[in-house]
C-alpha cells in the first residue's frame, strides 16, 4: 500500500494518531525529567490542505474537518495544536507530527526528526528552522537503532512509515526486536493501515512471538463491518505505554471514535494488549 502522506494529510487516521500521540507525551511529561523524541519517518513537516493532492483524495473532510465540527473538549487539544499552524478559524494548513511534537516539547526535551525522500527532507528543514529541532536524512531503521538508548532516560520513537515497500512490516519487526534489546523500558509508537486483514492478522502473530511484554494495539476501524481491498482505518502499535496514558485512552478514544464516524456507520476503535 502507497501512503504517501501528502495525499491523506488531515485524515481520519491523523487525527487518531496526532490526538493519542499529545496524550501520550503529556503523560510522560507528568514526571519533571527530560524526554527525547525520536520521527523516523517524519515527512514534510506541514501540508497543505488546498493543495492538488490532498485535494484529490478530500480525506481532510471526514478527518480533520469532522473532528473541528465536534463539541467533544476531550479534542480541545487536539484542535489546538492544528489551529496552532492557521490563522483562519478552518485549517487551511495541517501539521505533521514534527509539528505536533515541537509544540509539546519543555526546555529539556529534545526532539529528533529523519525524513529519508530528498525533497521533503529539504522541506522539513524549512519548517522546522529555528525550532532547535535535530534534522537527518538516513534510512529509517537505521537510525532508528542508532538513536536508542537515547541521551535521556527516557523517550518516544514514532514510527510512521508510507508502506511503499514489500517488506516495510519485516523490517519494522527486526528493528522494533534489535532496539528493545537495546532500550527494553523505551516507549515506541508504529503507526499502520487496516486494508489487507489477512496481512495484518500475520503481522501481528509475528510481533507477538518478539515476546515484549507491555505491546498495546488500538485499531480505529471506520465502518461496521470490513470493507475488502479498500482503506478500513489505521492503528497503532504502543509499547511501553505509561500508565497515566491508559487511564485516559477509554474516553478519548470514544470520543475519537463517535467524532469520525462515517454516516452511516458507528465506527469502533479497539484497544488490547497483544498478547490477550
Amino acid at each position: 500500500m502507497n501512503y504517501r502522506h501528502s495525499f491523506h494529510a488531515g485524515n481520519s487516521a491523523d487525527v487518531v494518531k496526532h490526538s493519542l500521540l499529545i496524550s501520550l507525551v503529556r503523560a510522560l511529561q507528568q514526571k519533571p525529567g527530560a524526554l527525547t523524541l525520536i520521527d523516523t519517518h517524519a515527512g514534510c513537516g506541514l501540508y497543505d490542505l488546498g493543495g492538488d493532492e490532498a485535494q484529490r483524495t478530500g480525506e481532510a473532510r471526514q478527518g480533520v474537518l469532522q473532528a473541528f465540527a465536534d463539541p467533544n473538549p476531550l479534542l480541545d487539544d487536539y484542535r489546538a495544536a492544528v489551529q496552532a499552524v492557521n490563522a483562519a478559524s478552518e485549517p487551511l494548513l495541517y501539521p505533521g507530527s514534527p509539528q505536533f511534537l515541537t509544540q509539546l516539547l519543555r526546555q529539556q526535551d529534545f526532539l529528533i526528526l529523519n525524513e529519508k525522500h530528498p525533497e521533503d527532507a529539504d522541506t522539513l528543514r524549512g519548517v522546522m528552522r529555528g525550532t532547535g529541532a535535530a534534522v537527518h536524512q538516513r534510512d529509517a531503521y537505521e537510525l532508528w537503532l542508532a538513536m536508542v538508548p537515547p541521551r535521556t532516560a527516557r523517550g518516544v520513537v514514532v514510527v510512521d512509515p508510507p508502506y511503499e515497500q514489500t517488506d516495510e512490516r519485516a523490517r519494522i519487526t527486526a528493528t522494533l526486536s534489535a532496539a528493545h534489546r537495546k532500550w527494553a523500558h523505551g516507549v515506541t509508537v508504529i503507526w499502520y493501515p487496516l486494508k489487507d486483514s489477512a496481512t495484518h492478522q500475520r503481522w501481528k502473530a509475528q510481533l507477538r512471538k518478539l515476546g515484549i511484554p507491555k505491546f498495546l494495539v488500538v485499531e480505529h476501524w471506520l465502518y461496521d463491518s470490513e470493507q475488502p481491498g479498500i482503506y478500513n482505518g489505521a492503528g497503532l502499535f504502543i509499547v511501553n505505554p505509561p500508565y497515566t496514558f491508559m487511564q485516559t485512552l477509554p474516553p478519548l478514544l470514544e470520543g475519537l471514535r463517535a467524532a469520525l464516524a462515517p454516516e452511516g456507520h458507528k465506527g469502533e476503535i479497539v484497544c488490547d494488549w497483544l498478547g490477550d
